[in-house]
């Protein structure tokens, strides 16, 4: 896999031209690239950067009123440092002074909150994950086509159609990058700076992260002065990846009180860190669970929290479908929400994915063979929902698109996302 930052990133495909009268703001973790994608963007556009606290002490002292004329079209990085900001941005905007600006953050909470306060009806809020496996293995800088998951959630209807024109099995090159895509995926993560560093360095990085991400973000999240209890909180999240969310098992294991696990999760929420999966129960019998399952969103951080270096799990790789599902949704502007199935006696589906036209099953089988029982939980499911059904996918690490007979299909990994 190609070592080079750049990559093509799925989210510059919304983003609108800076001759269009537009305030666009990006939001997403710390170090996933807005930074870098906005300046590529937007090359033309002056850069200010408030993190550096004298661009904020500038702009604070800045009189809105000439906020156009000084300031005019902009990259505003880290904008919830300076609150004034969004207000003096408006200002210029609603006058007419301004037409066109860009405002980067990474404290989701403090951005979107100061946004809906100054910016509601003006701004269009776009978020950037982590790299897609299907970025990661994309040559640098070129533009890769559609992941298959992407054309079975917009043209649902074709699902048979889609699978069949698959080829069976590919080969060479692009089997390559695709499956070297998603091994770095499945050690490290998605983070773009770790692409150019050796696997000491890569250790070495996720630690400042995890130290950037607690002293920093955290403070601005929810002011947590006692950072131990939320370590510790935090390291049994990552250990329960894939697992049903129980809140008062989690305030047990981490000696809190139950508020204070549901807080500390809505700020892992709130960084990016975690997915709360909801369960599917929408026309379905009070068979079915009411709890959300919990995914870790990025697996280097959490090997590297962990200390787990060893081969992929099936909670994790579990999590790794789930995240890439989440980022692609997210990143594309899709109208599909994403839910799992599971009834009181057990029987799971790991990912159930909204269409338009129905719903698509996603079994998630950590290994590099399928066996006709797979595909079991997609076929009760399917009962299940009647008309609702479209289609089935077993997800595993193999090499072949296989059709198991009544609409699922076995299709490997690299092939769904890549």
């Amino acid at each position: 896999m190609q070592t080079n930052l750049r990559r093509f990133r799925w989210l510059s495909t919304r983003t609108p031209p800076s001759d269009r009268r537009r305030l666009v703001v990006i939001s997403g973790a710390r170090q996933t690239g807005k930074t870098t994608l906005a300046r590529d963007l937007y090359p033309d556009l002056r850069y200010v950067n408030l993190d550096a606290i004298e661009e904020r002490e500038t702009v604070r002292s800045l009189r809105t009123a000439v906020w156009g004329t000084t300031i005019g079209p902009a990259v505003i990085d880290e904008a919830q440092k300076e609150p004034g900001v969004f207000d003096k941005v408006k200002y210029a905007y609603d006058e007419g002074a301004l037409r066109f600006s860009v405002l980067l953050g990474s404290s989701r909470v403090l951005l979107l909150h100061r946004v809906r306060e100054s910016l509601a009806g003006r701004a269009f809020v776009y978020e950037l994950w982590p790299l897609t496996l299907s970025e990661l293995g994309a040559p640098a800088g070129t533009p890769p086509s559609r992941p298959l998951f992407d054309r079975l959630i917009t043209a649902p209807e074709d699902f048979r159609a889609l699978l069949s024109a698959e080829p069976p099995r590919l080969i060479g090159e692009e089997v390559g990058s695709r499956t070297e895509a998603f091994d770095h995926l499945a050690a490290w993560g998605g983070m773009p700076e770790l692409l150019s560093l050796d696997d000491g360095e890569r250790r070495e990085w996720l630690r400042s992260y995890q130290q950037t991400f607690l002293e920093r973000d955290l403070a601005d999240l929810g002011r947590v002065s006692d950072l131990l209890p939320f370590r510790k909180l935090q390291r049994l999240v990552m250990l329960r990846t894939s697992g049903l969310l129980h809140y008062a098992e989690l305030a047990r294991d981490a000696a809190l009180g139950t508020p204070t696990v549901r807080r500390y999760l809505e700020y892992l929420r709130l960084s990016y860190q975690v997915i709360l999966l909801p369960p599917y129960s929408a026309n379905l019998t009070s068979a079915t669970i009411k709890t959300p399952k919990i995914h870790w969103m990025d697996l280097g951080l959490l090997r590297q929290t962990t200390g787990y270096s060893g081969e992929l799990t099936g909670p994790l790789f579990e999590s790794l479908v789930v995240s890439e599902a989440r980022k692609w949704v997210d990143t594309l502007g899709r109208d599909t929400p994403l839910s799992f199935y599971r009834t009181r006696s057990g029987r799971e589906v790991d990912l159930v994915v909204t269409t338009a036209h129905g719903l698509i099953g996603v079994e998630v089988k950590n290994r590099p063979k399928i066996v006709p029982r797979d595909a079991s939980a997609l076929r009760a499911l399917a009962k299940a929902l009647g008309e609702e059904w479209v289609g089935g996918v077993v997800v595993y690490r193999g090499e072949d698109v296989l059709d198991l007979g009544g609409d699922v299909w076995a299709v490997p990994v690299h092939r769904l996302f890549g």
